[in-house]
């Protein structure tokens, strides 16, 4: 492992530069400054290679600035830049008919194209209501669906993303989700704790609290990403869309981390052979272009005009950077984020049974969570060794982003090839043993 001077001076006048700027809200971690990138690598305004096992947190499918990408926003920009969304294009068109084609469902899909995943997820808030004349709404803890007040609503990862802004929207009920690490309901007998998970909500939630007949939608995400990288039980995905059908309450997934190809297969969810009703995606649906999609079934989406709308809806170089995207993902790289995705977790489980700080190792494809702890019996979060490996990492040419309270999310970008898994998880066990000597855990 080669130790980096970093950050470098040019860095760090970048830095000076916008701490008189740019609001202080933003969550900045380690000072890591862009400067340009190819595929898995990138580079400092000081020279420094790093490899991206981040990829923006996990928009930048198909690495940092693929040539076809690039060449499809060039040639979308000498044609138009903007027309609104009171008009049509063909770029709108083929990415929605595409979209279609991909839906996680059978039935014809509709799609609605934002900016974000945040606005993708108050669409399909809206759209929920809409549909089904109910405002009520189940979510779960540790859940991120984004920071504007409908989708904050939802959001229960950390309590500081609510702290100063109440009252948020109301009629959301959170619940345990499916942690099996880590489980808070009781089982009974022969059930899996994702079904635990939605007996806890029928025979509690709708026993004590809310109708489930008054209940618009379940909004949940089929891997949690800011909460963890957290992978529910086999057993959750199809007992939630059996509940959700037996009280006529939309099952809406947000894959705006999870899906487009991250897991090996275009949504997560479709690891379980559960059709939701409303899909939300945007991170790598446009390979780092703002584009946001709420896609939901032909029979739900069937609010009349003038009910929802925006200015940027459709955007022509966002979309013909999601084009090309999808493209590639297709020709390849959805293949390749389950084939190197299974080979990186076999390594890690290697690298696991070496080192007693990792307590838990999970995921699926490219979307991979490393749970760090104190001790392995007891479970118990160590976020000071996550903290340090994050910047002792960065320190040594990797970057690497935290979530949950003490994980590692492995997200780079699906293009990734074994060497390039190789030559990361490398320097990731370097920092690894180097912040275990630092706590005394070695």
């Amino acid at each position: 492992m080669n130790l980096l001077n970093v950050p470098g001076p040019k860095a760090l006048a970048l830095i000076e530069r916008d701490k008189k700027v740019v609001s202080s809200s933003y969550p900045r971690g380690y000072p890591f400054v862009m400067e340009y990138g190819k595929g898995v690598e990138v580079w400092d305004p000081d020279g420094n290679r790093f490899i991206d096992m981040m990829a923006g947190i996990a928009v930048l499918a198909t690495g940092h600035a693929h040539p076809r990408v690039v060449k499809s926003v060039q040639a979308a920009a000498e044609k138009f830049l903007h027309i609104s969304s009171d008009f049509y294009h063909e770029g709108w068109v083929r990415l929605s008919e595409k979209l279609d084609e991909i839906a996680p469902f059978k039935e014809n899909a509709r799609t609605f194209l934002t900016n974000s995943g945040t606005e993708a997820v108050e669409t399909a808030i809206k759209l929920a209501k809409y549909h089904t004349k109910r405002h009520n709404f189940i979510g779960f803890f540790g859940a991120f669906h984004g920071r504007t007040m409908g989708a904050v609503a939802f959001t229960a990862s950390k309590p500081h993303y609510h702290r100063g802004f109440y009252p948020l929207m109301p009629g959301v009920t959170h619940v345990p989700f499916p942690y099996d690490y880590r489980p808070i309901i009781h089982r009974k007998l022969g059930e899996d704790y994702g079904e635990a998970v939605v007996r806890f909500i029928e025979e509690e939630v709708f026993g004590h609290n809310v109708p489930g007949d008054e209940i618009a939608g379940i909004l949940v995400e089929p891997i949690q990403g800011e909460g963890g990288y957290v992978v529910p039980p086999d057993g959750f995905f199809p007992a939630l869309r059996k509940l959700c059908d037996k009280y006529g309450i939309l099952l809406i997934a947000d894959e705006v981390q999870s899906g487009m190809g991250r897991t090996g297969k275009w949504w997560a969810i479709e690891h379980w052979g559960v059709e939701p009703d409303i899909v939300t995606s945007a991170k790598g649906i446009a390979s780092g272009l703002p584009l946001g999609a709420c896609i939901a079934r032909e029979s739900v989406m069937n609010w009349p005009k003038g009910t929802h709308g925006n200015t940027f809806g459709g955007n022509p170089i966002s979309c013909a950077a999601s084009l090309a995207t999808i493209e590639l993902i297709e020709e390849g790289y959805l293949a390749n984020a389950a084939e190197v995705g299974e080979y990186a977790l076999d390594a890690l489980y290697e690298i696991q049974a070496r080192h007693n700080s990792m307590g838990d190792v999970r995921g699926k494809g490219l979307m991979i969570g490393v749970e760090f702890v104190k001790d392995k019996s007891t479970k118990e979060p160590n976020e000071e060794i996550r903290n340090a490996i994050e910047a002792i990492a960065y320190e040594h040419g990797l970057l690497l982003l935290g979530c949950g309270k003490s994980v590692i999310r492995l997200a780079p970008p699906l293009c990734i090839t074994k060497a390039e898994i190789d030559e990361a998880l490398e320097i990731f066990e370097g920092t690894i043993t180097m912040a275990e000597k630092q706590q005394g855990l070695r």
